[in-house]
């Protein structure tokens, strides 16, 4: 497991594409957090804290991770090495696994940068230091297990073409519906008596307290069954095409 996590990391480090999905990332939170006036601008605000950064990473999360994983197991089928890595003496949940391990690792990767934005507010605080710390390691492991979802949803859209670009469509799409789509719907008049039921289906529902730093078990819980649902769809489909 270890060598494709590696193995995969390296590949990804090694492409243009690469820098430049990271780099775009940060330009779009640095210019909404310090240059664009109002909005999420920190400084406009007056007050030191990433809530701004905690809700607009995951609008950003719905093109970046789409981009990352959208290569994970199409370029494999187009390539034809899919087949050869389905030989080896090692199950297919251990190689989707892998796959979501290593794209989840390049997620973080690309986080680590953001913490100049905690060292920054940490002495724009008035006192300096005067920032809640434990509300923002909350909401970055609500970040990571929004993260880890979109990671999963984006390796099983992988799974179902040999096409990078279909494959990062259909990602982009099935996050967005998880994230906004259940909220449109539960939205809809004539829904309104199952207006919670709808919600809690939808990633937004259970992310919007984590963002604020509450991290709550049934949210936690909720993150990793839908995680590992995609896991399991994207190991089913590899094992049918193995068939």
């Amino acid at each position: 497991m270890i060598y494709l996590i590696r193995k995969e990391i390296s590949y990804f480090f090694s492409s243009l594409a690469a820098y430049v999905v990271i780099g775009l990332f940060f330009i779009a939170t640095g210019l909404f957090l310090w240059v664009i006036p109002e909005g999420y601008n920190i400084l406009d605000n007056g007050y030191a804290d990433l809530s701004a950064f905690f809700e607009m990473a995951p609008v950003l999360f719905l093109f970046l991770i789409p981009a990352i994983s959208m290569r994970l197991i199409a370029e494999e089928r187009k390539t034809g090495t899919l087949e050869l890595l389905l030989s080896r003496p090692i199950s297919t949940f251990t190689i989707v696994f892998s796959k979501f391990l290593s794209a989840l690792l390049i997620v973080l990767i690309t986080i680590i940068p953001s913490f100049l934005y905690v060292l920054s507010i940490y002495f724009l605080a008035d006192p300096v230091g005067n920032i809640d710390i434990g509300n923002i390691i909350g909401s970055y492991i609500g970040l990571l297990f929004l993260s880890s979802i979109f990671v999963s949803v984006s390796l099983f859209a992988s799974s179902l073409t040999d096409n990078q670009i279909i494959a990062f469509v259909i990602g982009l799409s099935t996050c967005f519906i998880f994230y906004a789509g259940f909220d449109f719907i539960a939205s809809v008049p004539d829904l309104y008596a199952y207006e919670s039921n709808i919600k809690y289906l939808g990633i937004s529902n259970h992310y919007s307290s984590m963002s604020r730093g509450v991290l709550d078990t049934r949210d936690i819980v909720w993150f990793g069954v839908t995680t590992y649902l995609f896991l399991y769809m994207s190991k089913v489909k590899i094992d049918k095409l193995k068939a």
